[in-house]
């Protein structure tokens, strides 16, 4: 899958979430999202794209997610 789309649908996802008043539950709530409807090839191609990259194109608030739960993407 391509890089830069996987991006793009992670940051839409973070934008969703990111209104929420807690940081810390809009973590949980993307981290959430990315498991149960992202396919474990397109979480690993993102983990990748982290390591490979930093992830800095990706919402601080995605970053974060993926960041402080990376064992539950893999």
């Amino acid at each position: 899958m391509d890089t830069d789309n996987l991006v793009h649908m992670a940051n839409r996802i973070g934008e969703f979430f990111q209104t929420m008043p807690e940081r810390e539950e809009a973590v949980l709530e993307i981290t959430q999202h990315l498991r149960k409807f992202w396919a474990p090839r397109m979480r690993r191609e993102l983990l990748e794209h982290v390591d490979r990259t930093g992830g800095d194109d990706l919402l601080p608030l995605v970053r974060q997610a993926v960041l402080a739960h990376r064992h539950e993407l893999i």
